[in-house]
């Protein structure tokens, strides 16, 4: 692997690793945030702001019923052996429809009329289950109970029934009254509730038996002893005039937080419960769009770097390949070349060959003509020399005045290239001395062509080729031997 790609790599580890660690370090600081916030703010808050708003809707039916267990106009028809039916009902709609209730009763324990706004509804009876509550009601010590109840009298609604007792003045009972609440109007309200403060609410009673629940169809079906997570600490729940507590439990494979407050007035346990994964959400969609946004800005980061290393990696490369002076190839990228020509020889028996050239008289001409001149010269015979040899053929600067070309081909192409390039720099470039043509040099160069040979290296077809090339000086320059 280059160093390059390593450092590409490292950039990136780096950059997506930091990137990442944050990201993550911040979710679980906010995470820790998150559930110390349930626990000292978010479950006690919500829990206290709902109990005084279940306070306030349920204990004006309380007190309704107890001003109509309290009410002379009762006690006394009641006393007087129920004279006037029409006075009842006309009663006990009038507090239906002042208070808006879902009904209005009153139950005689003399009689056993179960009296509603339309007049008798039935006679009470051991016998009907539906009536066990009424009996429980007058033989307990209890002076008002809720019951959660289907309504009789409105299709077998589900119906939340306040029951107060109606004694006369000398204390004996008279009866049962009190008021009805639609069970799917309390439902609603702790579904808006549950909404509001995005949280499960409902109310069970010291039984565990769930007695409003925002899901109807759990009243009177769960009991949260059986529920599996709640029922590990239901016996802490149930526990009634106990102080506000916070449990949590898991579920599912996931962590639920509940908070409990006793509502004495009902003798019911109002729970609130949170899931931790719901009060997570915010900051898991955060993290998303963290690790989303910043892992494309981590993205064109890694991307601009790649593009920048290899700006500059190319540059870098060029230039220590590239003769300073000429432009063209310097030794150390033709050695690349000729490693791979060989290369090829040795696969498939490609034969190619060496052209070493280099100016006639160079030194009469730098003397002459000065250096500047000379480095002149240089420059523009190898652009003669570029533009003289085939485009699979390679030049390069071997140094000094000296060019060499890698010839695809044998000795005979070979020859063919450095005559095309002789006789290009015999009739282009000159170096004036004067203002006369007897002031002027004719710049020429010696060419000496070897071909590559099975057991050969660079150094030895080099020198074979500079041999040759000496011999061309020594015919009188200007020509090309082959060696």
């Amino acid at each position: 692997m280059s160093i390059r790609m390593k450092l590409i790599m490292a950039v990136t580890a780096i950059l997506a690793g930091t990137f990442v660690l944050l990201s993550l370090l911040n979710y679980n600081v906010s995470r820790q945030k998150i559930q110390e916030d349930i626990v000292s703010s978010a479950l006690p808050l919500t829990r206290d702001n709902i109990y005084s708003e279940i306070q306030s809707g349920l204990m004006r039916p309380i007190f309704v019923s107890s001003l109509m267990a309290n009410d002379t106009f009762l006690q006394d028809w009641a006393s007087e052996e129920e004279p006037d039916i029409k006075a009842i009902k006309r009663y006990l709609a009038e507090i239906k429809d002042k208070y808006g209730f879902f009904s209005a009763f009153f139950v005689s324990t003399q009689t056993g009329n179960y009296y509603i706004p339309d007049g008798v509804l039935k006679k009470v009876s051991r016998q009907d289950e539906h009536d066990a509550w009424f009996y429980d009601f007058i033989e307990s010590d209890e002076k008002y109970a809720l019951d959660v109840d289907t309504n009789e009298a409105a299709d077998n609604f589900l119906t939340i029934f306040i029951n107060h007792r109606v004694k006369d003045r000398n204390g004996k009972l008279l009866g049962v009254t009190g008021v009805g609440l639609n069970m799917d109007k309390v439902a609603k309200l702790l579904a808006s509730f549950s909404k509001k403060y995005s949280k499960e609410i409902y109310l069970v009673d010291l039984f565990g038996v769930v007695q409003v629940h925002s899901k109807v169809d759990l009243i009177e079906n769960v009991n949260i002893k059986y529920v599996p997570g709640l029922k590990d600490i239901a016996g802490q729940i149930l526990v009634p005039n106990s102080e506000p507590e916070i449990f949590n439990f898991s579920r599912n494979g996931e962590k639920e937080y509940l908070t409990t407050r006793y509502i004495p007035e009902f003798e019911w346990v109002l729970v609130v419960q949170q899931s931790e994964e719901k009060a997570l959400a915010a900051a898991r969609d955060n993290l998303v769009r963290t690790l989303i946004a910043g892992g494309g800005a981590t993205l064109l980061v890694i991307i601009l770097t790649v593009l920048t290393i290899n700006h500059f990696q190319l540059r870098l490369e060029r230039q220590a390949g590239t003769d300073t002076l000429t432009g063209i190839a310097n030794r150390r990228t033709f050695e690349r070349h000729f490693d791979d020509a060989m290369l090829l020889f040795q696969r498939n028996g490609t034969k190619f060959s060496l052209i070493l050239l280099d100016i006639d008289d160079f030194k009469q001409i730098n003397d002459s003509c000065g250096h500047v001149k000379g480095d002149s010269i240089i420059k523009e015979i190898s652009s003669t020399i570029s533009s003289a040899i085939r485009d699979n053929d390679f030049c390069a600067r071997w140094g000094g005045d000296e060019f060499i070309v890698l010839v695809d081909g044998e000795a005979g192409a070979a020859l063919s290239v450095a005559e095309n390039i002789r006789s290009s720099v015999c009739s282009s470039h000159k170096c004036s001395l004067g203002s006369t043509e007897t002031e002027t040099i004719c710049v020429t160069v010696s060419c000496g062509v070897a071909e590559f040979e099975n057991g050969d290296s660079l150094d030895s077809l080099a020198q074979r080729a500079d041999k040759a090339m000496y011999e061309s000086k020594m015919q009188g320059k200007d020509k090309v031997i082959a060696g």
